[in-house]
């Protein structure tokens, strides 16, 4: 499909006809071509969103790798710890509770753990709110990747500001490693996870995430006030309009609450 074809699914939530049918180096082209043209129509680029961090998920969705896909203006809300999403528009949404970073600086190329510390400004939980175009969620790597990294939504929870919770790197990771989840839904708990679950800890995630950026052709750099998503610390559960979800995150992260708009009047 063109980068056209790749916007015109996503505006209308429809599905594709066919996979991607490219390979991952080229999905990302066609991934940063939507971008252009996303600009090109006043969207303006957020952050970004690293998906597959996940190892306990890789089998069940056929991705063995993380990806990444950028966040926007139009996907970026932000909350005190309760907020309301529409899934308009969306195609066959999932709801993934994970830790977000805001950047208070562009982080040096190759950047060590504590480079990263050092250019964050806050930690916050978040919803990101992932889809797919490909019927069933049966998709290769490249079609995630084409797909926009899978990205619909991200809600962002209380931002903590990192030096708060933490003296360095090491002691950050280690708090945000070691912090836990508990996923319900209507007050029903489905799944508990963990921070490690994502590359052994958020911060090891956003930093695989950077070299991976630096290092795909054409790909934006990272910015002073990027919003970084870093990967679902349980797996991607199915959502619809009306429903009412909790993220019980344990410290140095603040529970999120999600209530869904109801579908509109037929």
């Amino acid at each position: 499909m063109t980068p056209e074809q790749l916007l015109s699914h996503l505006d209308a939530g429809t599905l594709w006809p066919a996979p991607a049918g490219v390979d991952l180096a080229a999905a990302y082209q066609q991934a940063l071509a939507v971008r252009v043209l996303r600009e090109q129509r006043g969207e303006r680029p957020a952050g970004f969103k690293i998906g597959f961090t996940n190892r306990g998920i890789w089998d069940r969705y056929g991705v063995w790798a993380p990806i990444w896909g950028t966040v926007w203006d139009t996907t970026l809300s932000f909350c005190d710890g309760i907020g309301r999403l529409s899934l308009a528009g969306t195609c066959q949404p999932r709801l993934e509770p994970e830790a977000v970073f805001g950047l208070r600086a562009a982080p040096p190329a190759g950047a060590s753990l504590q480079q990263l510390f050092d250019a964050i400004a806050w930690v916050a939980p978040g919803f990101e709110i992932v889809q797919s175009h490909c019927p069933d969620w049966k998709f290769a790597a490249a079609d995630t990747v084409a797909d926009g990294g899978l990205h619909a939504r991200l809600l962002v929870g209380r931002r903590v500001p990192v030096r708060d919770i933490a003296r360095d790197a090491a002691e950050l990771e280690r708090r945000l490693a070691a912090a836990t989840v508990s996923l319900h839904r209507e007050g029903r708990l489905l799944e508990s996870g963990r921070g490690a679950n994502v590359l052994d800890g958020p911060l090891h995630a956003l930093q695989h995430f950077a070299a991976e950026l630096q290092s795909s052709p054409g790909a934006p750099t990272l910015r002073a006030g990027d919003v970084v998503t870093t990967g679902t610390w349980t797996d991607a559960w199915p959502v619809a309009p009306g429903e009412s979800w909790r993220a019980d995150f344990s410290a140095p992260l603040e529970p999120l609450v999600l209530q869904f708009e109801p579908a509109p009047a037929a």
